[in-house]
């Protein structure tokens, strides 16, 4: 993990766990006690590249994504608040929904909103963002 750099009470995190921003923002922002994850797509970390595979082998690495993240900050996917899923197709809801409940297990989940969109970056399927404590 790079070291974090902190402004005015933010700490942005950083990991070579998860795939580079691609643009001008952080992988997540620390502040006040919560994790604002930016959102992750199947991208592999190593390479950089987009991962091969359906929607749901693309939910995979998302979440995965999205856990190296959450690591990197101090938090994990129990500490989940709030995630949002952008999906280019909702007929993919069920798929991505089975993956989605494996990475949050138990009976209190995240609150969560999906919404359907025309694209997403790079052309995947699905994106998901997250707001968690930090433990």
């Amino acid at each position: 993990m790079k070291p974090a750099s902190q402004h005015g009470g933010r700490r942005a995190v950083t990991t070579e766990n998860a795939p580079a921003a691609i643009g001008p923002y952080s992988q997540a922002i620390v502040c006040d006690g919560l994790v604002h994850c930016s959102g992750q797509i199947a991208l592999d970390a190593a390479s950089g590249e987009l991962i091969e595979g359906d929607v749901s082998a693309q939910t995979e690495r998302v979440l995965q994504n999205l856990g190296a993240v959450l690591a990197a900050a101090g938090s994990g996917p129990e500490a989940v608040l709030k995630c949002t899923v952008y999906l280019t197709d909702m007929d993919d809801f069920a798929a991505v929904n089975e993956i989605y409940g494996r990475f949050f297990p138990g009976e209190v989940p995240p609150a969560r909103a999906c919404v359907e969109v025309s694209r997403l970056p790079k052309g995947v399927a699905v994106e998901i963002d997250c707001i968690a404590r930090v433990n």
